[in-house]
């Protein structure tokens, strides 16, 4: 997926969670807007690198966006919007064994099952197996060893773990896919000392037949594509 031009700068500070200060290359400070609703730790520091994307509505409040962050390693993708796209074009591509062969894929699917209502992010038909919705999670926590999901706590994401448990009952393919959006961590694990409930209720819909994959999405100078899968440690 091709990204919009990338202005470089140096981030300041983050605040009231959707705001950045960041000070471009020629000295310019301006406010970004932050398009993430985590915590973002291990996401970012005063003085990292970032690169923004500059919006061309002048109706648009602040014209600036954050959309990654250097940490040492590489780039980090905190812009939650992307990983949709990488994810889609990635599958379309057949780069996915597990959710190749589908011949029609929708996005931002509206679905509802037992009583629950929700959204998923992907919608796959007419493959030779099952239909499958897929929810995919923008995975950027590193504790130095793991990649880890989520970065705070999320009733929503738990909201949406018993939806895909409902069309898993329903005869449809569920899974849960975390885009790993960072260049470090060897293997995939929920944040179990972050959000415990959500961690175990991510158990229990693999016990009911939910899939959970984790795959790694890779950044160039301009871009960012879908890399190879990650291996999973679930329990704690």
């Amino acid at each position: 997926m091709q990204l919009p031009p990338l202005t470089e700068g140096r981030i300041l500070r983050r605040y009231k969670r959707f705001l950045a200060d960041v000070v471009l290359a020629d000295g310019t400070c301006v406010v970004a807007h932050v398009p993430n609703t985590g915590r973002m730790s291990s996401c970012w520091a005063p003085g990292a690198r970032v690169q923004l994307s500059r919006a061309t509505n002048p109706r648009r409040k602040l014209a600036w966006t954050l959309e990654r962050v250097h940490m040492g390693a590489g780039w980090v993708g905190v812009h939650t919007g992307r990983p949709n796209a990488v994810i889609a074009e990635g599958i379309s591509a057949g780069r996915l064994p597990e959710l190749a062969g589908y011949q029609q894929l929708r996005r931002e699917v509206p679905y509802a099952s037992g009583g629950l209502r929700g959204r998923f992010d992907l919608a796959l038909a007419q493959g030779s197996r099952p239909d499958a919705l897929v929810e995919i999670k923008n995975a950027t926590l590193f504790d130095g060893e793991r990649i880890r999901f989520p970065d705070a706590l999320t009733q929503r994401g738990r909201k949406q773990l018993a939806l895909l448990c409902a069309a898993r009952k329903a005869g449809v393919r569920a899974i849960v896919l975390f885009a790993v959006n960072r260049p470090e961590g060897q293997r995939f694990s929920p944040a179990w000392a972050i959000d415990p409930d959500y961690s175990q209720a991510l158990l229990r819909a693999v016990e009911q037949g939910v899939e959970v994959l984790a795959v790694r999405i890779q950044h160039s100078a301009q871009g960012m594509e879908m890399g190879p899968p990650l291996p999973l440690e679930l329990v704690p």
